[in-house]
């Protein structure tokens, strides 16, 4: 035998020898349905509080089998409903999607806008003109209606409108929220015809017909004997139920509302072909774990005990229903908080806690006097949202102004008056952007729809707007929260690391093996897949 024929017949093996597991290897499935949860408020603290009162079949399966990130957080200041779901969504912050919030300013007409308003869209069973034009960038439902060609189902339901429209993103099929008013479920001709299928549900089960007898009170005795607040106020189990013209607001802001979305949402499932084919859908829900009817936990701890025990057996129904249908082995879930909570007002004086007023409206117009006194006459500033200032931008291009100066000038002012921690202006805002502090601000903040000027009230004080009958109380305090992730290609662990929501939409794309939206520009988490 030649070198040369030994040689060909070794390079021959040993091309077989590589071709073959490579042959016995496949790629994990992808999952064939996507399940998004957000629970609206949920708090990492009041989740562990409660845990002894959980079943088996949800919130401890998520520990069981899943991967969960016990410390999360947002990577941008004062979350909201609507800026945590678009971030969420997008795996961007504020600064690159645009949504700073449930409502800004409009320059142009100087009223303030919801974030969803448009009035190129009828409402479909609601008078509320809807789309999700606000949002500059992709989601990720967006990525997968364009990796599958359109064929992945997306489809959004959440109590409110801003939370089912940013979980539906741009392409979905469908998002659904429920009306103030009638109670029905409703939607937006932004995503096409209101489907059949929820009309018949609307008709035959719809809230309107049942929310007279429904009933609130407590799960089960174990939830009316626990206690664990410690205001010292003996507390006796409640009885809620749900009349008068804001009976449907009412029951948006309590826990029964969560059993409302999982009727609707067993009603999709079994009526479209979610789940149904190996091309990935996707569907996300949206919670409610607040305070009841926003009241403080003061006044009704047993209710909020209630809420958590309820969503945990929410999560149990949820998670039956659909792997009955997709399976348990072909489904990922997400679930996560909007990553803030209602605050109490409580009265600190008679605890000698600093603290007092800082009344924005006031703050305006002094400091419009001020800028009179140094520029001349003129409406120097015109309006104020939330802690944020807006001047008339034009007034100062059209007297040639230097608008830095204007700026400054006006952060001086404004950081002497009491109740001001600090006071950021656009300029400081983008230019400090690389530093910690001022990093989260920035993310918080979008030059197209933010104020010019950003007014920090020190912790413990109260925020008071009159035009906006505003009244919030500023704390610093950390809030964190759960993210959890169970699925068949999930790694199963308890990661005690701080991590950020915006990795959410690059770790579900990897799994899908899609792009990550446009505007996301982290990596997946490590360590995630099997």
């Amino acid at each position: 035998m030649t070198n040369l024929y030994r040689y060909r017949l070794l390079t021959s093996l040993m091309v077989l020898m590589a071709m073959v597991p490579a042959e016995a290897q496949t790629a994990p499935d992808v999952p064939r349905l996507v399940v998004n949860i957000v629970v609206d408020q949920l708090r990492g603290d009041y989740f562990d509080a409660f845990s002894s009162l959980y079943g088996e079949k949800g919130f401890k399966r998520f520990f069981r089998d899943g991967r969960v990130y016990r410390q999360a957080e947002y990577p941008f200041d004062s979350p909201d409903r609507a800026s945590a779901l678009a971030s969420l969504m997008t795996g961007a912050t504020p600064y690159e999607h645009g949504i700073v919030g449930s409502r800004w300013l409009d320059r142009k007409t100087l009223q303030p806008v919801y974030c969803v308003d448009d009035k190129e869209y009828n409402g479909l069973l609601t008078t509320e003109q809807s789309s999700v034009a606000n949002l500059k960038v992709s989601t990720l439902t967006d990525e997968l209606k364009v990796a599958t060609h359109g064929k992945g189902l997306v489809y959004s339901i959440a109590p409110y409108r801003d939370a089912a429209m940013f979980g539906a993103g741009h392409a979905a099929d469908g998002a659904f929220w429920i009306d103030d008013l009638t109670g029905q479920w409703c939607s937006t001709d932004y995503y096409g015809q209101f489907p059949q299928w929820a009309l018949t549900y609307n008709n035959s089960r719809g809230l309107k017909t049942r929310i007279s007898s429904l009933k609130w009170e407590p799960i089960s005795g174990l939830v009316g004997n626990f206690n664990y607040f410690i205001s010292g106020v003996q507390h006796t189990p409640f009885k809620h139920s749900f009349s008068g013209e804001r009976k449907v607001r009412d029951l948006k802001e309590s826990a029964m509302v969560n059993e409302e979305v999982n009727r609707f949402a067993e009603y999709c499932l079994h009526n479209t072909d979610l789940g149904s084919d190996a091309v990935t859908d996707f569907l996300s829900l949206t919670y409610y774990a607040g305070n009841y009817l926003h009241k403080g936990v003061d006044e009704c701890p047993i209710e909020q005990q209630d809420t958590y025990v309820r969503l945990d057996a929410n999560l149990a129904d949820l998670m039956s229903m659909i792997e009955g249908k997709v399976g348990k082995d072909r489904v990922l879930y997400v679930l996560t908080s909007t990553g803030y909570a209602d605050e109490q007002h409580t009265n600190l004086e008679p605890y000698r806690i600093p603290t007092g007023t800082f009344n924005i409206t006031r703050a305006k117009l002094l400091l419009n006097m001020y800028l009179i006194a140094v520029y001349g006459q003129g409406q120097y500033v015109e309006t104020s949202l939330g802690n944020q200032l807006y001047l008339n931008l034009k007034l100062l291009e059209d007297r040639a102004l230097n608008q830095a100066e204007v700026l400054e000038r006006s952060q001086d002012f404004l950081s002497q008056l009491s109740g001001v921690q600090d006071v950021y202006t656009s300029k400081r805002l983008l230019q400090g952007a690389g530093v910690q502090g001022v990093r989260m601000l920035r993310n918080a903040h979008n030059p197209r729809v933010s104020g010019d000027l950003l007014i920090l009230v020190a912790p413990g004080w109260h925020l008071v707007n009159d035009d906006t009958h505003e009244d919030r109380v500023s704390r610093d305090s950390y809030m964190g929260f759960p993210l959890f992730f169970l699925g068949p290609c999930v790694k199963n662990a308890v990661v005690e690391t701080p991590v950020t929501v915006d990795h959410v939409a690059p770790t579900v794309a990897r799994c899908l093996r899609i792009r990550a939206p446009n505007a996301c520009s982290l990596p997946p988490l490590s360590d995630f897949l099997k």
